[in-house]
C-alpha cells in the first residue's frame, strides 16, 4: 500500500509529465504553424519579386530567358496600325508616317520598327557608329548594293527592315529574338541567351521592354526612360538637333 505521501508524489509526477507532454505538443504545433506560415509568406514574396523583376529593364539572366513567354506579343498582330504608340521620343515620332509605311511593306509591326529606330539612332538619319553602321536603322555597309546611299532614309529602312524581317522569320515571329538577331546576327537566334554577347543581352532587354510597353497601350515607357538615363539621351539630343526639333 502506498502511503499518502507516495500518492501525492505519484500524482505530482503524473501532473508534471502531463504538462511536459502538453508543452512539447504545443511547441511542436507552434513550430509546424510557423513553418507553414513562413512557407506561404515566402511564396507570396517570391511572386511579388518576380513581377517587379520582369517590369525592370535590367533583368537577371534567368529572368530574361523567361521573359519572352511571359509578355511578348506575336509580331504580325499589329501590322495594320496607322499610328505609333506615343511612348517614343519626338525624334522617332518625327518619322511616324514613314515607319508605318515601311513596316507595312515588310509585314512588320510598326511599333517593333520604331523600337529598332529608337535604340539604333533615335531617329537621326546621319547617325554612324564606330563599327561603320549607319543611318536610321544603323545598317552595316555590306547590306547595301553598290551605289546605294546608305544614309538615305528610305534606302536605309529598306535594308534594315529586310534584315529584321529575316530575323523574324528565323525566330518564328518572336520579336525579342528577332531584335537579338538584328543586333548580334541572325545566327545567334537559336543559341542560348547565356552565350550571347553582353551587348546583345542588353539590346534584347531594352528592346523587349520598350516594345512591350509600346504595344500595351501605355502613354509612356519606363524602360525607354531608363534607357535615356543610361546614355540614350545624348543620342536623342543629336537626333533632335539634326532634325531641327530643338
Amino acid at each position: 500500500m502506498k502511503s499518502g505521501l507516495d500518492k501525492v508524489k505519484s500524482l505530482a509526477r503524473a501532473t508534471v509529465n502531463w504538462w511536459s507532454r502538453s508543452l512539447w505538443l504545443e511547441i511542436l504545433a507552434f513550430v509546424a504553424v510557423a513553418i507553414f506560415a513562413f512557407s506561404v509568406v515566402s511564396t507570396l514574396l517570391d511572386k511579388d519579386e518576380s513581377i517587379v523583376a520582369l517590369a525592370a529593364p535590367d533583368l537577371t539572366l534567368q529572368q530574361a530567358a523567361d521573359v519572352p513567354a511571359l509578355y511578348e506579343a506575336e509580331s504580325q498582330r499589329a501590322t495594320t496600325v496607322s499610328k505609333l504608340s506615343p511612348v517614343f521620343t519626338p525624334s522617332v515620332l518625327y518619322w511616324e508616317d514613314e515607319i508605318v509605311a515601311w513596316a507595312s511593306e515588310w509585314g512588320i509591326d510598326p511599333n517593333a520598327a520604331a523600337t529598332l529606330m529608337q535604340i539604333e539612332s533615335c531617329g537621326n538619319p546621319s547617325a554612324e557608329s564606330w563599327a561603320g553602321a549607319s543611318g536610321l536603322f544603323q545598317v552595316m555597309p555590306f547590306h547595301f548594293a553598290e551605289g546605294e546611299n546608305r544614309f538615305d532614309p528610305a534606302t536605309n529602312a529598306r535594308r534594315g527592315l529586310d534584315y529584321f524581317a529575316q530575323a523574324l522569320q528565323r525566330s518564328g515571329g518572336h520579336v525579342g529574338l528577332a531584335m537579338a538577331g538584328y543586333n548580334g546576327g541572325i545566327g545567334i537566334i537559336p543559341r542560348d541567351y547565356n552565350t550571347w554577347p553582353t551587348e546583345t543581352q542588353r539590346y534584347y532587354r531594352w528592346g523587349t521592354g520598350i516594345y512591350r510597353e509600346a504595344t500595351a497601350g501605355w502613354d509612356s515607357s519606363p524602360t525607354l526612360e531608363t534607357w535615356l538615363e543610361a546614355g540614350g539621351r545624348s543620342l536623342c539630343n543629336q537626333a533632335e538637333e539634326n532634325l531641327g526639333l530643338r
